[in-house]
C-alpha cells in the first residue's frame, strides 16, 4: 500500500486565487527567543490551496462545510489524466475511461506545472459548464481538480460552481497530482471542520491499494 499526499504545503510565498489572502504564519511564543514554549498563530483564505468548497460558496442559505457528507469526502476515486490544453468539456469526460460506477473523479492536467511558480496563472484548465452538468447528472459525489478553481477564471456565471454544488457535489480544488498516475485509489480528503463557513482548506490522501 501506497500513500500519496495530493494537498499542496502551506507557505508563505504560495500562488493564490486573485485577492486571496495567503498563509501568514506568526509566533508569539519561541524557545529561541527565551521563551517557555513556541506558539504559532496561522491565518489563511478559506479556498487556499488544497481546499473544499460547501454549497453555501455559491448558493445562499445553502450548508456549510461543517455539513458536508463526509461519506463524499472518504471512499474510492478515479485519477482521470486530460492531456489537451482546453476546458474540459462533457465529450473529453466520455473519452477517459471514467468507470461508470465512479463516485469521486479526480481531474489531472498540464496545470500541475503551476504549482512550481508562486505567480497565480489565470490560464489554468477547468470544467466546461457542459462537463459540469454531465457529473452532476451520473450522480457523482465529488470533482476534485488540480489547480485553485473547478471553473475557469472571471467566469460570469459561476455556471460549473452551482451547477455542481446545487447537485450535491462537493468540490475540491488546489490537488498536487504530478506524482500519481491515473486510475483507481482510496481518497481521504478532511477539510477542517469550521463551523459556518463556505470552505475550507484540506488534507488530503490517496491510498493506492495495490500490492
Amino acid at each position: 500500500m501506497k500513500v500519496y499526499d495530493v494537498s499542496v504545503p502551506l507557505r508563505a510565498d504560495m500562488p493564490t486565487y486573485a485577492g486571496e489572502p495567503g498563509p501568514q504564519l506568526d509566533f508569539p511564543s519561541r524557545l529561541s527567543r527565551g521563551d517557555a514554549f513556541t506558539i504559532s498563530t496561522l491565518s489563511l483564505g478559506s479556498h487556499t490551496g488544497t481546499h473544499v468548497d460547501a454549497p453555501s460558496h455559491f448558493l445562499d442559505g445553502a450548508p456549510g462545510v461543517d455539513n458536508l457528507p463526509l461519506d463524499a469526502l472518504v471512499g474510492p476515486a478515479y485519477v482521470a489524466e486530460f492531456g489537451g490544453d482546453t476546458h474540459i468539456t462533457a465529450a473529453d469526460l466520455d473519452s477517459m475511461a471514467i468507470p461508470g460506477d465512479c463516485q469521486r473523479v479526480l481531474f489531472k492536467t498540464r496545470n500541475g506545472r503551476f504549482w512550481d511558480d508562486s505567480a497565480f496563472h489565470t490560464d489554468f484548465i477547468a470544467l466546461a459548464p457542459d462537463a459540469a452538468r454531465s457529473l452532476a447528472d451520473r450522480g457523482i459525489r465529488l470533482v476534485g481538480i488540480d489547480y485553485l478553481s473547478i471553473e475557469q477564471f472571471q467566469a460570469s456565471p459561476h455556471e460549473v460552481h452551482e451547477t455542481l454544488l446545487a447537485g450535491g457535489v462537493v468540490i475540491l480544488e488546489g490537488l498536487d497530482l504530478r506524482r500519481v498516475a491515473s486510475g483507481g485509489y482510496f481518497l481521504v480528503c478532511a477539510p477542517l471542520n469550521v463551523v459556518g463557513a463556505e470552505g475550507a482548506p484540506a488534507r488530503t490522501f490517496l491510498i493506492d491499494q495495490n500490492p
